[in-house]
């Protein structure tokens, strides 16, 4: 009981990164570093930053999987039931091995791989390294040998590098100097909305190379509904769905707009006065919930890794599939007929995101992780949703990830930014994304039931 007590408080120590020193016997250093917690830590920062930084949805999905990636490629080497993902990741080439005559600490390798890459695609390389800093004096506060904790560092390093000479190829740098979207006249196109009319985002996202997918458009979804104004058709039928829908909507439904708007940057505007509020992406909430399946399924080191490592290649996957079909239709977004056909005053519960309108990411990306996690954890897992808290929403209870996934997709109509075919043919499309992620990319050695069985 005793030696439970002290690992724990010494795990607390360097996650929280506030108490000072950590008592353990001699080798106890490595259950210190294979508890969890250590990269539910890391995920965090990572989480904390790219809010903090201001990334958009698409590029968030990039910055999540590769450190995930790479601290997988680590930990591989350690769990003999789990095989690498070079060769099943589009480009993915065999990674470096450890050297076996040099004696470390995997776990700590695979966190400096993590840290490492993610410093790499963030702004804010400042605040990854106050957190590593912390971290690693906390760790060699520990028993931990000077020659293991350096030969740890070292070999997540040349992790870190072979995964980022691979993310260097995938043609995101390129895609910096592509032109922007210029606006066109015909009357279904997207156009900027309100309060700000940026500019639209990531127009030349489906050029970024996939992960698993042949290619961004192999899950195209049928066209949206036409453009048409008159009274009778299908397409005014449902745009009066999300402005009736707007106008009459329940304590429920704007909790549930709400709770899963995940917008990264929100402007206010008061008189001349303007101020922004940030948070999560719909991505960053999806990995949030991973953290959440994961403790509560008392999921180890690596079952943690593998987890965050396939839901974050499934929401980056969506991305690219849902932004390759975003600018193809380029759909005008429902607030820009409402105001100019049906109520000039009208606005939307949330705020339009600036980019076109199908299909909706939300409902791509949400069922593309909940098709991973429901592989991972089972149809009937029911959770509680604490992600949105600390941006002052209270939680929600789900009884499955799917269930979750399906109110994320309808949020988008009772925020007014989505007609329904988009959420519809949205959900498909994250399943389809999802089923060709779990089909084509193997983490476990034989089947994945069999080796929940023995874990």
């Amino acid at each position: 009981m005793l030696k439970r007590f002290l690992l724990g408080t010494c795990c607390v120590a360097i996650v929280g990164l506030t108490l000072n020193g950590c008592n353990t016997s001699k080798g106890e250093y490595k259950e210190v570093l294979k508890d969890p917690q250590l990269y539910h830590a890391s995920v965090k920062k990572l989480t904390d930053i790219i809010v903090h930084d201001i990334f958009s949805p698409p590029v968030a999905s990039r910055i999540y999987v590769y450190p995930n990636i790479a601290a997988y490629e680590v930990l591989v080497n350690q769990y003999p039931d789990y095989q690498s993902l070079a060769g099943q990741l589009n480009g993915l080439g065999e990674a470096p091995k450890p050297d076996p005559a040099k004696e470390m600490d995997l776990h700590l390798a695979s966190i400096h791989a993590f840290l490492t890459v993610g410093k790499a695609l963030i702004f804010s390389e400042d605040k990854m390294d106050v957190f590593r800093n912390k971290l690693y004096n906390k760790i060699q506060e520990t028993d931990i040998p000077s020659d293991v904790f350096d030969n740890s560092i070292e070999y997540g390093e040349a992790m870190a590098k072979h995964v980022m000479d691979w993310v260097a190829l995938d043609n995101y740098k390129q895609s910096r100097s592509f032109p922007k979207y210029t606006v066109m006249d015909n009357p279904d196109y997207w156009k900027p909305t309100p309060p700000d009319y940026m500019e639209g985002i990531e127009p030349h996202w489906m050029k970024i190379r996939t992960l698993v997918l042949d290619s961004c458009n192999q899950f195209v979804p049928k066209p949206p509904t036409p453009y048409d104004m008159a009274k009778t058709s299908q397409f005014y039928k449902e745009l009066m769905e999300v402005y009736e829908t707007g106008v009459n909507l329940t304590e429920e439904q704007t909790d549930i707009a709400k709770f899963w708007d995940c917008n990264p940057y929100v402007s206010h505007h008061k008189g001349h006065a303007m101020f922004a509020t940030k948070k999560i992406t719909p991505g960053g909430h999806w990995v949030g919930i991973t953290a959440i399946a994961t403790k509560q399924a008392n999921s180890n080191f690596m079952q943690t890794s593998e987890a965050y490592t396939m839901v974050t290649i499934g929401l980056f996957d969506g991305f690219i599939a849902c932004w390759d079909e975003k600018w193809r239709s380029i759909l005008i977004r429902p607030e820009t007929v409402i105001n100019q056909f049906v109520d000039e005053d009208w606005v939307p519960l949330l705020q339009t995101p600036p980019f076109p309108e199908y299909t909706s990411g939300h409902s791509v990306i949400s069922n593309a992780a909940a098709s991973v996690l429901t592989d991972l954890y089972g149809e009937n897992f029911s959770y509680q949703d604490t992600t949105e808290m600390e941006y002052g929403l209270e939680p929600r209870s789900f009884a499955s990830f799917f269930g979750a996934s399906e109110e994320a997709a309808i949020s988008r109509l009772y925020g007014g930014i989505h007609y329904m075919p988009a959420i519809t043919e949205g959900i498909t499309q994250g399943r389809q994304v999802g089923s060709w992620v779990l089909d084509n990319v193997k983490t476990r050695k034989g089947s994945l039931s069999e080796a929940k069985k023995e874990d």
